[in-house]
């Protein structure tokens, strides 16, 4: 028997085949769905997309802007909604979804309502209250992080961490991050690092998802592990529009995993520019103070020098060493002109001495009574005189007296 192959298909093919068929079934192309929004982003472009699901399930949505313009209520993940539209196949992926053309509210989902509950609850306990919050060390030795360990997200966490501030070490504790067993995990993994004491800060998370798939971050038993924590704890659930219990317990909540790297780590480049700038001006006013300072210190030195009692001392004795050669010069000037007036007076003395005119061949007349006879005046006839002579006296008697007249004359 010979077997005949059937020509292989391209799997563009294979996609286009299915469309066609799902084209061609009256209930795929016409049909209304209900269920929970979850996912749901709204593309820059104007699209919609978002899952629907329910308790078993889930399908993939499309709700092209020129479908969507004219709803007139908020669409966002956890509301309960009926889609109108068709199932058709996204040939690029081979994914089927559900292309919506006309949305209706109808409620909200029960995950959406819990997870409101929960936040009411806890807040009104404190555990949300700022005043509980730690704060984050700046220069963390040690990182530890609980989340996936196939993840993109624990990749950017290490690459961002590696990136900003190697020196830290990183322990790592692998967790299931959605799931039944996920919250129990990820309080074990909370609880070991808290319980170590080289541990300075601790990342918890996930990457992105739908609400379902981030609900172990909604759970009690996580929020108070956090809450009772000692360690500083950062929550990084997500894309920058997802929240979870976890963001709120939290002391950080970050809006991706990669800026929860950024957010406790300092960037260890502008870190070392900021410590050479720093450093650089420290120098420059280290220098400038010094050279200011050595200004003021001369001048201080000047003062001291000035004012020091010792080189006053010194000035003192100098001074005094001065005035004394000065009253030497004075005394020998004094003494000299003493000298030569006592001399003079010697002189002079020595002229007026009656017993140097004595030597000269005068005598000295002296009364009776050996008083001085200068005059004529009160001398009388027969009066006895004493000639005192140099070499002895002569004893006379008064023979005449003449007035008027001298001896030396005639």
């Amino acid at each position: 028997m010979i077997n005949v192959k059937s020509k292989p298909l391209k799997v563009s093919e294979v996609n286009q085949y299915i469309k066609r068929v799902f084209a061609g079934d009256w209930l795929l192309s016409n049909m209304r769905v209900e269920g929970e929004i979850s996912n749901f982003k709204h593309h820059y472009s104007g699209h919609m997309y978002f899952s629907l699901k329910d308790d078993r399930g889930k399908i993939k949505c499309v709700m092209f802007k020129n479908d969507n313009k004219y709803i007139d209520f908020d669409i966002k993940d956890g509301i309960k909604v009926v889609c109108t539209g068709y199932i058709s196949i996204y040939e690029k992926e081979g994914d089927y979804q559900l292309y919506v053309k006309d949305i209706e509210e109808n409620g909200i989902g029960n995950l959406f309502v819990a997870f409101e509950e929960l936040k009411r609850k806890l807040e009104k306990e404190g555990l949300f209250d700022e005043s509980s919050k730690k704060k984050l060390p700046f220069f963390p030795k040690k990182i530890g992080i609980v989340t996936s360990s196939t993840g993109a997200a624990i990749k950017d966490i290490i690459t961002v961490i590696k990136r900003r501030f190697p020196v830290a070490n990183i322990i790592i504790y692998p967790v299931l991050v959605q799931g039944e067993q996920a919250p129990e995990e990820i309080c074990k993994g909370l609880k070991f690092l808290d319980e170590r004491e080289d541990i300075d800060v601790i990342i918890t998370g996930r990457g992105g998802g739908s609400i379902e798939e981030l609900f172990a971050f909604n759970d009690e038993a996580v929020a108070r592990t956090i809450f009772a924590m000692n360690t500083p704890v950062v929550s990084a659930v997500g894309h920058e529009t997802d929240f979870t219990i976890a963001d709120f317990v939290a002391d950080l909540r970050a809006p991706t995993p990669s800026a929860a790297a950024e957010i406790v780590t300092p960037e260890l480049d502008k870190l070392m520019e900021d410590l050479n700038n720093k450093c650089s001006k420290l120098c420059s006013n280290i220098n400038y103070l010094l050279s200011n300072n050595s200004v003021k210190l001369s001048y201080i030195k000047r003062s001291l020098d000035f004012n020091n009692p010792v080189y006053q001392l010194r000035e003192k004795v100098q001074e005094l060493d001065n005035l004394f050669k000065r009253l030497n010069i004075i005394m020998e000037k004094r003494i000299e002109f003493s000298k030569g007036k006592l001399t003079n007076l010697f002189n002079n003395l020595n002229f007026l001495n009656p017993i140097t005119s004595l030597n000269r061949g005068y005598s000295i007349i002296l009364d009776k009574n050996e008083n001085m006879i200068t005059t004529i005046e009160g001398i009388s006839k027969n009066d006895e005189l004493k000639l005192l002579l140099k070499d002895g006296i002569i004893n006379v008697k008064v023979i005449n007296i003449s007035k008027g007249e001298h001896y030396y004359d005639k």
